[in-house]
């Protein structure tokens, strides 16, 4: 029996339930506030950078390969496109998932299958005697190219690259949709776009007899 106005109260109403407001401010000014560290910057960074140079390097050698003499089979040719596409998108993806805060174990994997690959280059180089297509000796050559794996797992074993990936992805807050918020104004960027694309196509056409009219110039050979 309820003998004072406050057991009364407690009788018929539920009960008040206290939040850890501090707690929780405290929570989201601390995920407001997670900044990346240098190590998992410079990682990501070589990861990113080795990408862009294999691709270079790709789009560099492949006319020199495809216009050779004695040019490898097609087959051949088109595994090894794969192979490096496939190397390319590793190495950028594995230093944007360590960006990310996804994890650290494919760039590590890629850093090791790449020196297990400097390793069976060496080997047949100096089994087969393969000639060095750089002015660069072959401890040099290979120092050079083993930089990056060890220096991509030195970087993602750092105790700091690993606690950012043990904390997992970073929470993201959700923003409006741009279009959403300013349809109008895509509206009429889209139809300027196309307002100046059809002006283009109708005031400047292309001449007929451009590509395949006679050559003004005669070149003669002595």
């Amino acid at each position: 029996m309820a003998i004072s106005v406050l057991d009364v109260r407690d009788s018929f109403a539920p009960q008040h339930v206290r939040v850890p407001a501090a707690a929780a401010v405290a929570t989201s000014a601390a995920a407001a506030t997670r900044r990346i560290p240098m190590t998992v910057v410079a990682a990501g960074l070589v990861g990113v950078v080795e990408a862009v140079g294999l691709l270079a390097v790709a789009l560099t050698g492949l006319d020199g390969v495809l216009s050779a003499t004695g040019r490898p089979a097609g087959w051949l040719v088109a595994g090894g496109l794969v192979l490096l596409s496939a190397w390319i998108v590793l190495c950028a993806g594995s230093g944007a998932a360590l960006l990310d805060g996804t994890g650290r174990t494919l760039l590590m994997a890629v850093a090791y299958a790449e020196m297990l690959l400097i390793t069976c280059l060496v080997v047949l180089a100096t089994t087969e005697g393969v000639q060095n297509p750089t002015s660069l000796p072959l401890p040099a050559l290979v120092l050079l190219a083993l930089a990056v794996p060890v220096g991509k797992l030195l970087l993602a074993g750092a105790p700091s690259a690993a606690c950012w990936a043990g904390q997992g992805p970073r929470t993201r807050a959700r923003r409006p949709d741009p279009v959403q918020a300013h349809r109008l104004l895509a509206t009429l960027t889209l139809c300027t776009i196309g307002a100046a694309l059809c002006a283009v196509t109708i005031l400047a056409p292309v001449k007929d007899g451009g590509a395949t009219g006679p050559s003004s110039a005669v070149f003669t050979q002595d």
